[in-house]
């Protein structure tokens, strides 16, 4: 009898997390790494978050808290999707994990049987079908293209639906496209949801906040309201405040799946960091100024990156609306040899090669479900990223 559980050889390690560990190993040894791995701003935590975390510890805010959070957090919640969303959702219908992670994992681990299925467009973020194989359900791929945007289309939806999927998983704007839906393509994809009044959606609207240009955020359960019974709206402080390591996701929907949600929480790890939530209450409370000037120097990131990756021979790289990743093919240069006589015959091999020629690391577009493509972190230095496209315009002209 094997010891360890049979889930396990249904789940490959996160590919995000395994190039950054290298980029890190690399460091660490004396390479010249630029490191695009990775998810996270660069920018620090606000200062009045950090005061208020500062101030909960003085009051003595350090005991263990409710498993679905302190109820000013979920007052706090509430208000923000009322105040952004239009969508009115009571406390009692909200819930607060350790990270977006642990809301999506207890959502699938909340609702999966052996042999429902979740819909998730392609590409994906690299989690997303590893939760649903944990909790024993079946991920069902709805490629995108990149003529389309990287966005579904409601054909590739009707196409998906069977009569055992349980759950749509949206993420606008995505990781690791960086596309953002449309109120009219959202419309568009909420007619085929009212057609299939079995499927749930789960929208992951992470990077809500940064969105560039004219462009205006929805979710789906705004835009259709008839779908507001059957979503599940998460969220969380990580990206657009700078917050990915005090680990505060949350959530909104229907009570009986909050209260469901909120029984595995209990047994599993109980409330988030008391800390964390208190600094939370202020980051939704609190001045919303920084959110715009934070926008505007990615905006420039991301403008910067894609004039420099399209100049690079044999690449094509789409303007993402929103988030702080790009996307780029690098179909061209599938067959193409380095110098040392490596054919680039995957983007994996790409990547790999491009780290070990320049020192550029990046993530493989087959990790997240579609390629051949690669994904770049904008979230560093315009100084850094100059430098890294640089290279990989000097790798991708070596290329024959």
């Amino acid at each position: 009898m094997a010891f360890l559980a049979d889930a396990l050889s249904r789940v490959k390690p996160s590919a995000t997390i395994a190039v950054s560990q290298k980029a890190r190993e690399l460091k660490a040894n004396g390479r010249d790494v630029i490191g695009l791995g990775a998810g996270e701003p660069d920018f620090d935590t606000p200062d009045n978050v950090k005061h208020a975390a500062i101030e909960a510890i003085r009051r003595g805010e350090t005991k263990y808290t409710p498993v679905s959070g302190i109820v000013p957090l979920r007052e706090a919640i509430a208000a923000k999707f009322k105040r952004e969303n239009n969508l009115d959702y009571k406390p009692e219908q909200t819930i607060v994990g350790t990270g977006g992670k642990q809301i999506l994992f207890n959502a699938f681990m909340a609702t999966l049987n052996p042999g429902d299925e979740v819909v998730i467009p392609a590409p994906y973020w690299v989690s997303y079908p590893e939760m649903v194989a944990i909790c024993g359900g079946t991920a069902v791929f709805a490629e995108t293209s990149i003529e389309d945007g990287f966005k579904l289309t409601p054909a590739a939806l009707e196409k998906a639906i069977t009569p055992k999927t349980k759950w749509l998983v949206m993420n606008s704007p995505s990781n690791p496209s960086g596309a953002a839906y449309t109120e009219a393509e959202l419309k568009a994809l909420a007619d085929v949801l009212l057609k299939n009044e079995h499927v749930w959606t789960l929208t992951d609207d992470m990077y809500e906040h940064l969105t560039y240009g004219d462009f205006a955020f929805r979710t789906i359960a705004e835009v259709e309201p008839a779908l507001y019974g059957r979503t599940l709206t998460m969220n969380g402080v990580s990206k657009a405040y700078a917050m990915t390591g005090w680990r505060i996701g949350y959530a909104a929907g229907p009570v009986e799946l909050i209260k469901a949600m909120d029984m595995i929480q209990g047994q599993q790890t109980s409330g988030a960091c008391s800390i964390a939530q208190w600094a939370a209450v202020e980051a939704l409370n609190g001045p919303q100024d920084f959110i715009a000037r934070n926008k505007a120097i990615f905006q420039g990131r991301r403008d910067l990156v894609v004039s420099m990756l399209n100049q690079a021979r044999g690449i094509s790289c789409p303007v993402p609306e929103g988030a702080f990743y790009v996307y780029p093919s690098c179909a061209a240069l599938i067959g193409k040899k380095t110098p040392s006589g490596k054919v680039i015959e995957t983007d994996q091999d790409f990547v790999t090669e491009l780290l070990e020629a320049e020192g550029v690391a990046v993530v493989q577009g087959s990790a997240f479900g579609l390629g051949p493509n690669f994904r770049i972190s904008y979230a560093t230095s315009e100084e850094l990223l100059e430098e890294a496209c640089t290279r990989i315009q000097r790798f991708t002209g070596s290329l024959s």
